[in-house]
């Protein structure tokens, strides 16, 4: 591992003790403050950056092969742990499954995985990297957000002693699905790219520098809820969730790009680096939206990130094996 990414690892980790230390000392007053920096990225800062993404993306240079070699394995993988989750998990919550398959699936591509591209492969493979970056959020978390309102919804049914016929859950998913801070956004961008617009030059601008935060307050709400929330209970989950993250998942996605979809070089070690990243901090930004495991969710970003430092160099050098 380079000597920039190393430095990065640091201040992440930097960043994360100051919003730790900033709950311990109360410095933005008592009770869940972490709770109300993410509802605020949750809703102005990551609909910015999501907006603008979607809006300014170029849909016809994008290598549609090599993200389907991505994206179709770590789709599935989400399913996988989802349905396991819904099936064998011990917590109550309807939102549980949901949380923990993002949680083992939804890397963290901005603050390490630009700079790890960049170092490990260049001009090349940071364009891959973009492009997985730009549907990134887009796929994942529209896919988990239908999951957890459809188990919502049903659980709601279920709360109310109502058979709600199949019809009116579907609807209601796909009206709460839609209508969503991160899903909205991403459609609204979407529609405004393929409908041949601009951006003007003051909204652009605007997005920007709402979408510039994003990363430093993500890192500081993960201290902040580390120490609101602690570790006792959740270590044993989050292990297993940085196993997936981690091991599991980029296995997954080397045997697919590889072997699957004939990938070789610069674009398949880019997509197993991408998938092999510890988990991001969306993953805890919606176990909030939903105060759903957020202890777990909270020990599985800075366990896997420790555990990143061990793994990343074999994934290195199991590529310079398969080629």
């Amino acid at each position: 591992m380079s000597l920039a990414i190393f430095l990065k690892l640091i201040a992440i980790f930097a960043v994360v003790a100051l919003g730790w230390i900033a709950d311990r000392a109360r410095w933005l007053g008592q009770g869940d403050t972490a709770r109300v920096l993410s509802n605020a990225a949750f809703f102005l800062f990551i609909p910015a950056l999501l907006f603008r993404t979607t809006a300014r993306i170029d849909l016809g240079a994008m290598p549609w092969a090599t993200l389907a070699a991505f994206f179709v394995p770590v789709l599935a993988f989400m399913l996988v742990v989802y349905l396991g989750a819904r099936r064998w998990a011990r917590v109550a919550q309807p939102a549980a499954p949901s949380v923990r398959a993002i949680s083992a699936t939804f890397g963290n591509t901005v603050q390490l995985g630009i700079p790890m591209a960049t170092a490990l492969f260049g001009e090349a493979g940071l364009s891959v990297h973009l492009a997985i970056v730009s549907l990134h959020a887009l796929t994942l978390l529209t896919l988990v957000t239908a999951l957890v309102e459809l188990d919502l919804a049903r659980a709601h049914a279920q709360r109310q002693g109502v058979a709600q016929s199949l019809s009116a859950t579907l609807l209601g998913t796909v009206r709460n699905t839609v209508i969503h801070p991160v899903v909205l956004p991403v459609l609204a961008g979407l529609a405004f790219n393929l409908g041949g617009l601009r951006l003007p030059a003051l909204v652009d601008e605007t997005l920007l520098l709402l979408a510039l935060a994003v990363v430093p307050l993500c890192l500081v709400v993960i201290g902040m809820s580390l120490g609101h929330y602690g570790v006792k209970g959740a270590l044993r989950g989050a292990l297993w969730l940085s196993v997936a993250k981690l091991v599991v998942l980029p296995a997954l996605v080397l045997v697919v790009g590889r072997w699957g979809a004939g990938l070789h070089g610069v674009p398949l070690a880019v997509i197993v680096v991408c998938a092999a990243l510890p988990v991001g901090s969306n993953a805890l930004l919606f176990a909030q939206r939903y105060a759903t495991l957020e202890a777990e969710a909270t020990a599985g970003i800075v366990l896997s990130t420790f555990g990143f430092v061990f793994t990343a160099p074999l994934w290195l050098l199991v590529l310079g094996w398969v080629g």
